[in-house]
């Protein structure tokens, strides 16, 4: 093991201890802790021409978004943050993403989709599918080269809405689908009973299985779990976009992405996995040298297929 996550190792399980009964206890403060502790982040990292604010039309009233647009992008990425659809914010992760629009080249617009249990399923994922409608109409007035050029994309319960994202964009709408999908740890089946999640329980490690439940059950809000817009290991996963897969050995949800990116191939697209020895979930925001070749694989991945590395239509 990396002696540095040996390190760290101590102080994450001893702060997924207590992550349960506080969720459990007051939602909105472990938020609002979060949202906290992300404070000294925001407009760091890669230089960027602009980071900006923003609302974009939802279905439920005004969606918040943060722009993160490069000198001349070429393309555009949408990113959707983690969280297990309970907490997490368009606003806390300023430093992957200023790094993504800058060395990739692509526009990123983050979503702060409506969270659960307070707005459970399918508010968060009905936000998602608005932004990604909205970011298709305007790319050309954010200065995107190629306005189709877009990918989408995110982490944890993020990678499982843009995966949901695109299936209900396939099923739904006659306009092209996004080009390309960046899939990190994802939740992909909401029933838990996969080998890694299995094998892993009760340790707490980031998450637990408890944790994931806790989850599931305020998300899906009594509906049934394995609907493949909750759980897309269980959906019809053809003609959806070329992929990069990222996971850690140490993650409750390895079997997650394992047994999706293996679907997703199975399904005649094309899909890419990286695993990364001894990673636990949220391994590529640590400072480890495994997270930095997670990031510049995700990096080099966007510029290639929608960044300054893609081919742009002639003029």
């Amino acid at each position: 093991m990396d002696p540095r996550l040996a390190e760290l190792l101590p102080a994450i399980e001893a702060d997924t201890a207590g992550r349960l009964a506080s969720l459990e206890r007051d939602v909105a403060a472990v938020r609002r802790l979060r949202d906290e502790q992300a404070l000294g982040t925001q407009g760091t990292g890669a230089p960027v021409a602009l980071q900006e604010d923003r609302t974009i039309p939802g279905p439920a009233g005004p969606v918040p978004v943060r722009l993160f647009l490069p000198e001349r992008p070429a393309g555009a990425y949408l990113h959707i943050h983690g969280g297990g659809w309970v907490l997490g914010s368009e606003r806390n992760q300023d430093p992957m993403l200023r790094g993504v629009a800058a060395e990739a080249g692509v526009a990123v617009l983050s979503v702060g989709y409506r969270l659960a249990p307070e707005n459970p399923y399918p508010a968060g994922l009905d936000d998602c599918l608005a932004a990604s409608r909205w970011l298709a109409a305007h790319a050309a007035e954010l200065g995107v080269a190629d306005p189709a050029a877009l990918a989408i994309g995110g982490e944890s319960a993020g990678a499982n809405l843009a995966t949901a994202t695109l299936l209900r964009r396939r099923d739904e709408m006659d306009d092209p689908p996004y080009r390309a999908a960046v899939l990190t740890y994802g939740v992909f089946s909401a029933v838990y009973d996969l080998p890694s999640m299995k094998a892993m329980w009760d340790r707490k490690l980031v998450l637990s299985g408890p944790i994931m439940e806790f989850f599931s059950r305020a998300y899906a809000g009594g509906r049934d779990l394995r609907h493949p817009y909750i759980s897309p290991l269980y959906a019809d996963l053809r003609g959806l976009p070329p992929a990069i897969f990222s996971v850690g050995t140490l993650d409750h949800l390895y079997s997650d992405t394992l047994l999706m990116a293996q679907a997703w191939q199975a399904a005649g697209n094309a899909g890419v996995l990286h695993e990364y020895k001894d990673g636990p979930h949220g391994f590529n925001l640590f400072p480890l040298a495994i997270a930095r070749a997670s990031n510049e694989r995700v990096t080099a991945f966007l510029a290639e297929r929608v960044g300054r590395g893609a081919a742009l239509p002639a003029h």
